[in-house]
């Protein structure tokens, strides 16, 4: 039997009772949800105060958790602080500002009755080991739904890559050259080939296109030259 006690809350005895009330005798588990979940203000106080009762029970006594259950627990009454309120013609009423001393005992179930909820949670699928089950079925789950994200990733990417293949084909054939399909060998090669004919073919009938120029502006010159020497002839002449 384990016990932690708080002295000098700044609560009520009466209130802190009606607390109390609802966790004795119950096993520390759900003692700590009820606790959790109740709308009154000692509540706080009394859960901490069972936190407590239950670590001085794991670190003195070596007892787990798992089978404690809340074997006492009483509030006593503390020192009352008085206090008084003016009122009306001249009058003071007494405000009592009590405080109570709070204790809670842990114990240990029986083998037998340890044994006995061991079976009934089997039966229901409640307890450690059923919610062991569970975790261990939720991280299952979890570990599926990570790798079917990771390959629906995977599909993606390649699905980018075809996408982005295929628009490179377009262009290329755009550009009036054939591409091999993927997956042969020389692919590459041959694509580097046809790229360099057709740059060869441009840089071919661009060195025409300036030959032609040239050849052009020489005639010119050379028929501005045969004008000239007319012109000159003809005013010798006269």
């Amino acid at each position: 039997m384990t016990r932690a006690t708080l002295r000098y809350d700044q609560a009520s005895p009466t209130k802190v009772r009606q607390v109390l009330d609802l966790v004795r005798g119950l096993d520390v588990a759900e003692a700590r949800e009820i606790l959790r979940f109740s709308q009154r203000a000692a509540s706080v106080e009394v859960a901490k105060l069972l936190d407590s009762a239950i670590a001085n029970a794991e670190h003195n006594d070596h007892i787990s958790s798992d089978e404690l259950f809340v074997h006492a627990a009483w509030a006593d009454e503390g020192p009352t602080a008085k206090r008084f309120r003016p009122r009306a013609r001249g009058r003071g009423t007494r405000i009592r500002k009590r405080t109570s001393h709070i204790t809670i005992e842990v114990s240990r179930y029986s083998d037998d009755e340890l044994r006995a909820r061991s079976e009934r949670e089997s039966a229901a699928g409640t307890g450690a080991a059923a919610e062991r089950r569970r975790r261990l079925s939720r991280g299952r789950r979890v570990a599926a739904s990570t790798a079917a994200d990771h390959d629906h990733d995977h599909d993606h990417d390649d699905e980018v890559a075809d996408e982005l293949e295929e628009t490179t084909e377009a262009m290329a054939q755009a550009a009036g050259v054939e591409t091999d399909a993927p997956g042969h060998g020389d692919g590459d090669a041959d694509e580097t080939e046809a790229l360099a004919e057709a740059a060869g073919v441009d840089a071919e009938a661009t060195d025409d296109t300036e030959a032609t120029d040239d050849t052009e502006a020489t005639d010119a010159d050379a028929d501005e030259d045969a004008t000239d020497e007319s012109g000159d002839s003809s005013k010798g002449a006269k």
